[in-house]
């Protein structure tokens, strides 16, 4: 990949099987049956390490010549396997550094998913310190279709160091050089609007929100493909978010390098998207922009007016994801495609609600909830509906305004917001993902650090929805 902030290494499968150690993935009722065919020294030695097939158990069988001879790893139980995903993952980090060749009785796609988890779990963010403990790598398994797995993860890897990159190093300069450089990758289209070019082509919310910091907002357009649907994705590019004038505190404060995790996430998509060539019309736009304070900073009460007229009043400067991407859907939707979806680190509300590993979304549309909620488990990529809930509404309207960028009283937090955001859509077909991006502890195929959520999904849903 020839990003502006590429990954060290993407982690790929091996290619060399010269010395590949048999690795045997095993459930625990298959365990016994298993060791009774070899030989007694390893019987012996595999029940001196207590193996016995719990999710995540690690043992290695020397063979006379003392070097590795097969590796186990454990399955666990269905009720074990029920608690995360990416069980084989879990096995990377405790294999002794070499090439390993699986032997799993796994369905393919079963197979594809744990596969595509050990790569993931060999994935480091080195930019800053170097991190050369060795890795245990795969040999491609039977049955897996190895590009479209290594294109599912250079995608994620792309996410994950987009949001880990202080925002020191990731401002709206450096996002757009990102999108600009993938869009070359894929001989996609690029334009930017910057600075005040914002109010001269009606994106006034866009330069509201960024007009305090040095780091000039703009909005980022890529186009790829010339037939088929069209779909356009949104993605909410704040790349430091200090509250504006309504101040976070430190502890608030903390995270919000991430605050631009769900542009990190649809320029994954899109890397998927047009890298495994789907036969569509893709548009991504990223309003990006520092939620700064200054003198000349947007403040509480104020009126803004949206690009496609709507006039909001500003009741939290802390509600500034909203107003960003309110003008970059009204503008998507001025080309009626076919489905556009932003995704965005939008509310607390939805960490509150469904925690930080399940990625709520929104929509209207059945069908294309249908196809989420099958795909979902296909690709260990979990997201959860809730509802445009339209009662909701009158909390999102003030008396001296259209609408109100951050309702008082507590209640529906993620969903008045969803409700904000689909006041600029009009009639298109749309879906909104209120993502964290962000994984707080280890854990199989995600080390702590920016994550994406949702794309996986969206790539296996795309067939179902849209007429590819």
């Amino acid at each position: 990949m020839t990003l502006a902030n590429p990954p060290a290494t993407v982690p790929v499968f091996d290619t060399d099987a010269t010395d590949a150690v048999p690795l045997y993935l095993l459930a625990p009722e298959a365990v016994a049956d298993w060791l009774a065919a070899r030989p007694a020294a390893q019987q012996a030695w595999a029940k001196a390490h207590g193996f016995q097939g719990d999710l995540g158990q690690v043992v290695v069988l020397p063979g006379a010549d003392g070097r590795p001879d097969a590796a186990l790893a454990g399955y666990g139980s269905a009720k074990a396997r029920a608690q995360g995903r990416f069980h084989l993952a879990a096995a990377v980090g405790q294999l002794p550094a070499g090439t390993y060749r699986l032997h799993a009785d796994l369905p393919p796609e079963v197979l594809e998913v744990e596969a595509m988890g050990w790569l993931l779990a060999n994935y480091r963010f080195d930019r800053y310190r170097s991190q050369t403990a060795p890795r245990a790598g795969l040999l491609v398994p039977e049955g897996v279709n190895a590009a479209r797995v290594q294109v599912m993860v250079a995608a994620e890897c792309l996410t994950r160091d987009l949001i880990n990159t202080p925002a020191s190093d990731m401002g709206p300069d450096e996002l757009q050089q990102a999108m600009a450089d993938l869009a070359a990758q894929h001989g996609a289209s690029f334009t930017a609007i910057i600075g005040e070019a914002l109010l001269a082509q009606n994106f006034p919310m866009i330069h509201a929100v960024g007009r305090a910091s040095p780091r000039a907002p703009r909005l980022l357009d890529m186009r790829w493909g010339s037939t088929g649907p069209a779909l356009t994705l949104v993605g909410k590019g704040v790349c430091f978010d200090t509250g504006g004038l309504d101040l976070k505190p430190a502890a608030s404060m903390g995270l919000m390098k991430k605050d631009m995790g769900g542009a990190a996430t649809v320029l994954g998509l899109a890397h998927m998207i047009m890298a495994l060539g789907l036969p569509l019309r893709l548009r991504v736009l990223i309003p990006a922009v520092e939620n700064a304070v200054a003198g000349n900073a947007f403040r509480p009460q104020d009126i803004l007016t949206a690009r496609n007229g709507t006039t909001v009043e500003v009741n939290n400067t802390d509600a500034e994801g909203r107003l960003v991407l309110a003008d970059a859907l009204a503008y998507g939707a001025e080309d009626s495609p076919d489905l556009m979806v932003s995704m965005a680190t939008l509310t607390g509300a939805a960490r509150v609600a469904l925690g930080p590993d399940l990625a709520p979304y929104f929509t209207d549309d059945s069908a294309l909830a249908a196809a989420l909620e099958a795909a979902s488990p296909a690709m260990a990529d979990p997201v959860w509906r809730l509802p445009f809930w339209t009662p909701y509404e009158k909390m999102i309207r003030p008396t001296i305004a259209d609408l109100d960028n951050a309702p008082s009283g507590g209640f529906a937090g993620a969903i008045t917001a969803a409700l904000f955001l689909r006041d600029f859509v009009g009639q298109t077909r749309y879906a909104h993902f209120d993502i964290y991006g962000w994984q707080p502890t280890p854990a199989p195929a995600r080390p702590k650090g920016g994550v994406g959520q949702g794309a996986r999904a969206l790539l296996h849903a795309l067939p179902q929805v849209l007429p590819l």
